[in-house]
């Protein structure tokens, strides 16, 4: 697995970076005195040993020997996130076409504890700040700047703002910031916005520093469109709208996935209707510092599902800049 991360593309550039992580075996809830090698020699011999990992993003996670917490190298990250999965019962409201996650296997934790979460998140940030993922495989070979650690992301195997305890995991995770063991570190929330209204969610944001981002998933113009990749109940005005009431506070980064249905690319006409959404947005006082354009990369269920190239997705990225007049970059 060592060619997976071979180069870490210049950001200006599309993502050559694959987001990468391994599943490992399951470790105790408590916080325990830990010989960081031999552990994370243990997880590496682990990952060759494992034939049908629980992936993300077409490729195995590594989860340390955690049940809650992994790590990932990620082109939009620009680095190392360690990423807290809100949805261990992989609910999710969206059954995206270009979706990677296993729905057909029961959920292994239906639950989140929060406890094991907050030992896993302080032990997995040790890890990762003491360099000790630069000793073992596959690691070893990485360039420096892809074990860069960039953020905490709250997301998961399904909707984060969809969990029950989604405040009391937020509230974990900026205490163990709060406290100072660690360095200073972003936290970043991924979604896809259909929950940001809800009253938990609300408060759980409010712990939020101005230093930390939400990243809000919008990949259509029209509900046609919507329906036909996101395949969701969830109407896209709601989406819009929840953008709104959060991007009208606090800045918002746009996220947006055009994968390829058998062979062909988005209609112009909808990438238009799209850009013009984003202008609405910005002229109702969303702040949008970014917008993200990728593409599907990986191996999924769905075999009419395919990435965009190169030059489809920075014609999508051209569109956006030039209709609502917002920062677009290609991944």
């Amino acid at each position: 697995m060592a060619n997976i991360c071979k180069v870490f593309s210049n950001p200006s550039k599309a993502g050559l970076v694959t987001e990468w992580s391994t599943n490992l075996q399951m470790a105790p809830a408590v916080e325990q005195p830990i010989d960081l090698a031999r552990n994370l020699e243990t997880s590496a011999t682990a990952v060759k040993s494992t034939a049908t990992p629980e992936t993300a993003y077409g490729c195995p996670r590594n989860f340390l020997g955690n049940r809650f917490v992994y790590v990932v190298v990620s082109s939009r990250a620009r680095g190392l996130s360690i990423g807290v999965n809100f949805n261990p019962d992989k609910h999710c409201n969206f059954d995206c076409v270009y979706c990677e996650g296993n729905r057909v296997s029961p959920a292994q934790h239906p639950v989140l504890d929060v406890d094991a979460m907050s030992a896993e998140l302080a032990r997995t940030l040790k890890v990762v700040q003491e360099g000790a993922l630069k000793t073992v495989s596959p690691y070893l070979n990485l360039p420096p700047e892809l074990l860069r650690f960039c953020h905490v992301t709250l997301s998961g195997d399904g909707e984060p703002t969809l969990a029950a305890n989604f405040t009391e995991v937020v509230q974990a995770v900026t205490h163990i910031r709060a406290i100072g063991r660690f360095p200073f570190f972003k936290i970043v929330l991924v979604t896809n916005g259909t929950g940001l209204d809800l009253p938990v969610v609300q408060a759980g944001l409010k712990l939020l520093t101005r230093h930390d981002e939400i990243w809000a998933k919008l990949d259509a113009g029209t509900q046609y469109w919507m329906d036909k990749i996101n395949r969701t109940s969830v109407p896209l005005a709601k989406i819009l709208s929840n953008i709104l009431l959060v991007a009208s506070q606090r800045p918002v980064i746009i996220q947006s996935l055009f994968p390829s249905i058998n062979g062909a690319e988005p209609p112009a006409s909808e990438i238009e209707e799209y850009a013009r959404r984003l202008l609405q947005l910005k002229e109702a006082g969303a702040q949008i510092p970014l917008v993200q354009i990728y593409s599907a990369t990986r191996p999924m269920p769905h075999s009419d599902c395919g990435h965009l190239p190169l030059h489809s997705l920075s014609r999508i990225a051209q569109t956006v800049k030039r209709i609502a007049g917002l920062k677009a970059e290609v991944f």
